[in-house]
């Protein structure tokens, strides 16, 4: 063996010594404790979720080419559509029947097809009505069929269909025109010509079935701040029902208490001097009521929340999982998010959770504000939940979602980034407990929960929809309220209906109603409903007989019919309301998941009132039905425009049908009472304006499932809690920044797609 040999032989002897002690070395090492991991990869269904997806964008357009091609009508972009045209207004997903679903995702059946549901309008007809088309199978749609009779029992009206961004645009002009009749007028009141005054919708629209005539009320509008605050005590009655918009007129005027049938006859009222003119300068961005300008330069950054080694939850297509959750999500552009076949530790707990509608009902000495009850699902609860910003709206490294609708266009919109998903660190033990006798231990769990979050921007207010889950099994749905109030110009006995928040500004009071549709599965589809509550029995006492005592015990009922598990507003809710498998857990109790109800919702229209139907929903805190397929929402977007004749009317869901061993939904409603106040200005904070529900096992497990945690910690007086093997928050990782994505945002890109709710 020559000399080279040797030596080659030497360095590759050598290479295989470094490289087996490397080995050594690093066997067992955890990743840099800095470095961001991907999240587990859990099973994701194999693209299960999708049956319930909305629409792609590319879904959407081949959904519009085929309704142009096949329906034998000119139809009209919406966005210049006049009401004689005719236009596609809306297109979204058509979800499929639960039974096919189930079908698919439990049994391996065929994937039910996939199709859209198409709202038109067609006012180019000798009977103008709205239709519903049912179009398919996506992603190539070869049919369509109308299901408008099948679902309301007849077509729907055409008045009934919503005032588009068009529609508006028009009405706008009809008033810009009519104020010119009031130069001296609005130079005396407002320092104005009108065209810089915003106008704000109110609704209903009149007081009986086929009225289109809205009241709009004038504000001061300064740019860079909310203009709901600056009322100049202006509004204006317009009827705008008729098909051809040179019909339209302006029928009632209100200035300060008074009202005139025109802007003509405000102006010669105001030139004879018999008019009380209240004289409001125009405000400036720097000292308006309601500006949200800082008004002191930015201080240090507070606490960050972030996950130091990655997220730990795992999101792909319209699907999320979490430490034993699997949760389907989407968002309708109507009713906004909505959940489905939501799953803890493989079991299916609810088959759909969704919100269904928002009612916000006022009060006030003026014509606008006393008659407004909003209906927010006709203005699109989905449709205006634009883009959230990253660090404030969601903490900073929250996953964010795109999510997509095409209404009042042929061209479908992106609101980007306007669903997000998160887990947050609520810093509050979700359980613990120190032992100081006998055995002297500590054993604790984090609150750490799944939150899945969108918020709407309803002309003035901000509504954020939240969807917690937590390790305990426990399902959270919260909405908060923000954004700024509604206000009335302050005249007379304003302050019956409110509190004087300004100068000239009028808080009026009004009532949020929020309802839910939870399609529970509790260990099955066929459940029941049981209460529990307390009750005393006045015995004797058994080791005393000559002596009486009050024992409390535990009354059970099964409630049998939906007419009994249907709570009006006032009435006492059963403390414990459960939704009962018939298979047991360990312990011989019914597998059951309770609803627990937080909220301090009012009345919401007295029963006399002509429009109560379409807002039935309101007369319940809690109504238990069985499921029907053709009791899909419990409103319509429909209602809004004819409240009178109302398209769904939720109270008729309930016939009193049995509701044992059967497929149910519980429908809940929370609210509450808002009167504003001084500091409701700027707008209104979240603090104390939330409300929701729980959902929580109750003898569903034979043990808290949130045991299994990896979150747990427990030591005892033996133990060295400083040991990272005993205590991992003895052992937390590095202070390292982490990975922050730069900060972007383009939601004022959306509004050059989508005009406000209000239009104008």
């Amino acid at each position: 063996m020559n000399v080279k040999t040797v030596l080659v032989l030497l360095v590759l002897a050598l290479a295989t010594i470094f490289a087996l002690v490397c080995v050594l070395l690093t066997r067992g090492r955890a990743p840099s404790p800095c470095q961001h991991q991907p999240p587990a990869q859990e099973d994701t269904g194999d693209g299960q979720s999708l049956v319930f997806a909305d629409l792609t964008p590319e879904e959407m357009v081949q959904v519009v080419r085929y309704l142009q091609g096949h329906l034998g009508v000119q139809l009209v972009d919406a966005s210049r559509a006049k009401p004689s045209d005719s236009c596609i207004a809306s297109v979204d997903v058509q979800v499929p029947a639960k039974a096919e679903v189930l079908q698919f995702l439990d049994k391996g059946g065929a994937r039910p097809p996939r199709e859209a549901l198409a709202v038109l309008y067609f006012g180019n007809q000798p009977d103008p009505n709205v239709t519903e088309y049912v179009v398919g199978p996506l992603p190539t749609p070869a049919y369509h069929r109308d299901v408008t009779v099948q679902k309301y029992g007849g077509k729907v009206p055409y008045h009934r269909r919503h005032v588009t961004g068009k529609e508006y645009m028009d009405i706008n002009a009809l008033i810009q025109r009519e104020l010119r009749k009031a130069r001296r007028f609005l130079a005396a009141c407002c320092e104005s010509d009108g065209t810089d005054l915003a106008i704000l919708t109110t609704a209903p629209r009149g007081f009986k079935s086929g009225d289109r005539t809205t009241w709009f009320v004038l504000f001061h509008n300064v740019a860079g701040t909310g203009y709901y605050l600056s009322p100049v005590g202006l509004e204006v009655l317009v009827e705008h029902g008729d098909l051809h918009v040179s019909q339209w007129q302006l029928r009632k005027v209100f200035y300060n208490g008074q009202y005139f049938p025109s802007t003509g006859d405000l102006e010669n009222a105001f030139v004879a001097n018999m008019l009380e003119v209240v004289r409001i300068k125009k405000p400036l961005a720097e000292v308006v009521l309601g500006s949200m300008r800082p008004r002191r330069p930015p201080g240090s950054m507070g606490p960050l929340q972030y996950e130091p080694l990655g997220p730990r939850y795992s999101v792909r297509d319209n699907h999320v999982t979490f430490q034993g959750w699997s949760i389907t999500f989407g968002m309708s552009p109507n009713s906004g998010p909505r959940l489905f076949d939501i799953r803890f530790r493989g079991e299916r707990i609810i088959y759909e959770l969704s919100l269904q509608e928002a009612l916000a009902l006022y009060g006030s000495n003026c014509p606008g504000g006393m008659s407004t009850r909003y209906l927010d699902g006709s203005f699109g609860i989905g449709r205006f939940a634009y883009e959230l910003v990253r660090g404030l709206d969601c903490p900073y490294t929250a996953t964010y979602m795109d999510q997509h609708y095409l209404a009042e266009s042929e061209t479908p919109k992106t609101n980007q980034n306007s669903l997000c998903i998160f887990e947050h660190d609520a810093a509050l033990p979700l359980r613990r407990h120190f032992s100081d006798s006998q055995s002297l231990y500590y054993g604790g769990l984090r609150k750490n929960t799944l939150v899945i979050r969108a918020i709407s921007t309803l002309i003035n207010y901000d509504y954020i929809w939240d969807f917690m889950f937590h390790s305990s099994g426990a399902v959270e749905v919260r909405v908060h309220a923000t954004g700024y109030i509604s206000s009335s110009f302050f005249y007379g006995q304003g302050t019956d209906y409110g509190n004087r928040v300004g100068p000239h500004t009028l808080g009026t009071m009004h009532l949020h109603h929020m309802h839910y549709k939870v399609d529970l599965d509790v260990d099955g589809q066929l459940n029941s409903v049981e209460t529990q509550d307390m009750s005393y029995e006045l015995v004797k006492d058994p080791w005393s007989m000559q002596n009486t005592m009050e024992r409390l015990y535990l009354r059970r009922e099964r409630l049998e019919r939906e007419d009994e598990a249907a709570f009006p507003l006032q009435a006492p809710l059963p403390r414990y309301l459960s939704f009962t498998s018939p298979k047991p857990n360990k312990w011989g109790h019914p597998r059951s998941y309770r609803l627990q109800i937080t909220s301090s919702a009012g009345e919401h229209l007295p029963a006399s009132s002509s429009m109560e139907r379409a807002i039935s929903w309101g007369r319940y805190q809690l109504a238990v039905t069985r499921r029907k397929e053709e009791e899909p929402t419990s409103t319509s977007i429909y209602n809004q425009n004819d409240p009178w004749t109302p398209t769904v009317a939720f109270a008729d869901f309930i016939n009193n049908e049995t509701i044992t061993n059967e497929d149910l939904v519980a429908w809940v409603s929370v609210g509450f009472l808002h009167i504003p106040h001084a500091e409701d200005v700027p707008n209104t904070v979240t603090v104390g304006n939330g409300v929701g529900f729980f959902l929580r096992p109750y003898n569903y497990f034979d043990e808290d499932p949130s045991v299994d945690s990896p979150d747990s910690i427990y030591f005892s007086e033996a133990q060295d809690v400083g040991a990272c093997g005993t205590n991992q928050l003895a052992c937390p990782p590095p202070s390292c920044a982490p990975h922050l994505p730069r900060f972007r945002y383009g939601g004022f890109l959306n509004l050059s797609l989508a005009p406000p709710p209000n239009g104008l």
